[in-house]
This record gives C-alpha cells, structure tokens and sequence, in this order.
C-alpha cells in the first residue's frame, strides 16, 4: 500500500522582534516615550503637561495620609524562592514593627516581598505602581497603591513619602533609584534620611566603585558615610531607628491600619 503523503508542517512563527539595544515589546510605558521622543505640537506638549499634573494629583491623593514611610528598592524578578526575596520580606515586616509605612513601586519579586512582610506583621502597605502596554499588576499585599503614567512620577512619589531608603539586589531600575536617593541626599534636596544597601556580596563592586569615586576626588569621602552596607536585618533596622526615627523626632503610625 502507497504511503500516504505526510501531512504538512505549520511553519514556525518568527520571533518578534525586538526594538533597539533588545528592550523587550511592553516593557516600556507608552507615555514616557511620547515624552521623551523629542518635540511634538504644541497641543501635544500641553496634553502632556496635563497627564504629568494628573499623576501627581491622583498620587497626591491617595498617598496623602500613608504616614512616614520607608522605601524599599529591588528587582521586579526575584522569586520566592530566592534567599533575597526572603531577606526583602523581613525588612518588610522590620520596618513596619518600627511604625514606618513600607512603599514600594508596587510590583513583583523584592516590591512584593517587601510589602508582604509589613502586611504579615501588622503594618501598612503602599505602592506606586507603574503602567505598562503589558500591564504590571499590584501586587497582592498592598493596602493602597496608585498606578502612574510616567517613571519620573513614580521616583519622585518613592522619594517625597520616604524618610530612609533601603536597595534590595535588583538591576539597572534599582541602581537608578539608589544613585537618585543619593544624589538628592547629598546635594540637600532632602534631608539626610539613611540608606542601607542590603547584601554585602552582591554590592561588592559598587562599593568598590564608590570608593574609586572618592579616592579619584570625583566624589566627596564624607558622603560615603551616606550609603550603610549589611547583610543583616536586624542591622539594618536599627540603622534606620537611629538614624531616621530619633534625629527626626518621629512616632510609631497608630492606628496601623488605613481607616
């Protein structure tokens, strides 16, 4: 008997392609490349002026009443499983034992490591959550979070609520945001609120890094004292209890809970 003709194959779907220097399709917001790409009509430019006033006005909002915070940095893509995603969550939960909101940018990995530890010991939650074309999604242990248009937004909300900063291991967004807490600490556009960078390992070469800046003269060796560097939660908390709490005469949130 005749063998009969093998049916034909699907052709394979190409990849997709990637834009430029291979940032991947949704991961950028719509709104900031619009504000970014260069000039637009003068309508266009008067759009957006507007829907940067209404992040701001939304965030103000919401955000008005979540207390003193501390903010806590780190990557969107560490899993549970990972020793730092564990390390994240007990910061969380340390901070929020001291009276502090915890803030995040609301997403996953060390975001909602974080805001879990504070919602397991009793604490408050918050986030400043950013839009995406493939939507980033609050995470699940927020007790409030506002979503933005623009990243500019959303750094300056992570820095206004904040009286100390805390970096998780995380990528280029999380160096972004400790280079920005430190840059506006050091140059008094807020006050001198302490950051603690967490994983002594994994922030090796930065430290190195900053310590070539002030040997080299290109920074000033006296702000290197800004930047606390631990493995140590405990350390870590009682850095921030002395160094926010105290100087700045605050109190512990009461209720815990948002009304």
């Amino acid at each position: 008997m005749a063998k009969p003709p093998d049916s034909p194959r699907p052709a394979k779907a190409p990849a997709p392609a990637l834009p430029p220097y291979g940032i991947a399709p949704g991961h950028h917001s719509p709104a900031d490349v619009h504000l970014l790409e260069g000039p637009h009509s003068r309508r266009s430019e008067f759009m957006t002026l507007m829907r940067v006033v209404l992040d701001y006005l939304q965030a103000f909002r919401v955000l008005h009443f979540v207390g003193p915070c501390v903010t806590i940095f780190g990557s969107a893509r560490t899993h549970e499983s990972d020793p730092h995603y564990r390390m994240a969550r007990e910061m969380g939960a340390g901070i929020a034992r001291l009276g502090f909101t915890v803030m995040t940018g609301g997403g996953p990995g060390i975001m909602e490591a974080a805001n879990r530890g504070a919602r397991e010991a009793g604490g408050r939650s918050v986030g400043c959550n950013i839009r995406l074309p493939m939507e980033q999604k609050p995470n699940a242990y927020l007790d409030r979070w506002v979503t933005l248009r623009y990243f500019s937004v959303r750094k300056t909300l992570l820095m206004k609520y904040s009286y100390a900063f805390v970096v998780c291991p995380g990528g280029f967004g999380t160096l972004d945001e400790f280079f920005d807490a430190l840059t506006l600490i050091q140059t008094g556009s807020v006050r001198n609120f302490p950051i603690v960078l967490m994983g002594t390992e994994y922030w090796r070469e930065l430290v190195q890094l900053l310590d070539k800046l002030a040997l080299q003269g290109s920074v000033d060796p006296h702000d290197l004292k800004l930047v606390y560097v631990t493995d140590s939660v405990d350390d870590a908390i009682e850095h921030i209890r002395s160094r926010s709490i105290e100087p700045f005469g605050l109190t512990p949130i009461w209720p815990r809970h948002f009304p």
